[in-house]
């Protein structure tokens, strides 16, 4: 597999970029979701967010690659399908990143409330730049919590997307996101 896409597939890096971001956000999520029930004297009631905290800083890292890499590259042709079918799709990817940046942006401010920089898993600090608004965490915290249910809302429609072209539509949209060649005719 080649390292650039083409106007046939995607290159092994917007793959793995995919197949790295698509797990560990829904893991995000479920990480999330999870931690809200902890109590005070269960043993991950720190340990849980500092993870959270930490993959949250490297999935924006990652993104921001990814956006500049997809910038760089052609994106292959899109199968066959309704004009609004492209453009709903289109749309669709752009809203995703978009929520991507903005829960990224919210779970920095909920992190940062208290002037305290996040330690990415102990291997550098990123500061605290916008701290001390009133009712910042609880603010962001709703942002975040509410846009987080969004993104694995267009997740899922994304994923049934993908099945829905390789399995009903037979065309090579699934394919090309596995790194694999089109189906021969």
């Amino acid at each position: 597999m080649q390292t650039r896409n083409s106007r046939s597939h995607y290159g092994w890096v917007a793959v793995a970029f995919h197949w790295l971001m698509a797990p560990a956000i829904i893991g995000m999520f479920a990480l999330g979701w999870w931690m809200r029930g902890l109590g005070y004297y269960d043993p991950w009631y720190r340990q849980g967010p500092d993870i959270h905290k930490s993959v949250g800083i490297l999935l924006l890292i990652l993104l921001v690659a990814r956006l500049l890499w997809r910038w760089a590259n052609v994106s292959p042709a899109p199968e066959p399908a309704p004009r609004w079918q492209q453009r709903a799709a289109g749309a669709a990817h752009w809203i995703i990143y978009t929520l991507l940046l903005a829960i990224s942006v919210s779970g920095y401010l909920i992190s940062t409330a208290d002037g305290r920089a996040i330690e990415v898993f102990n291997w550098f600090p990123v500061p605290a730049t916008l701290h001390g608004l009133e009712n910042q965490e609880d603010i962001a915290g709703a942002i975040h919590k509410y846009l987080a249910w969004t993104l694995m809302g267009l997740v899922l429609l994304h994923g049934v997307a993908a099945f829905k072209h390789h399995f009903v539509n037979k065309d090579g949209t699934l394919r090309k996101m596995l790194g694999l060649a089109p189906r021969k005719g």
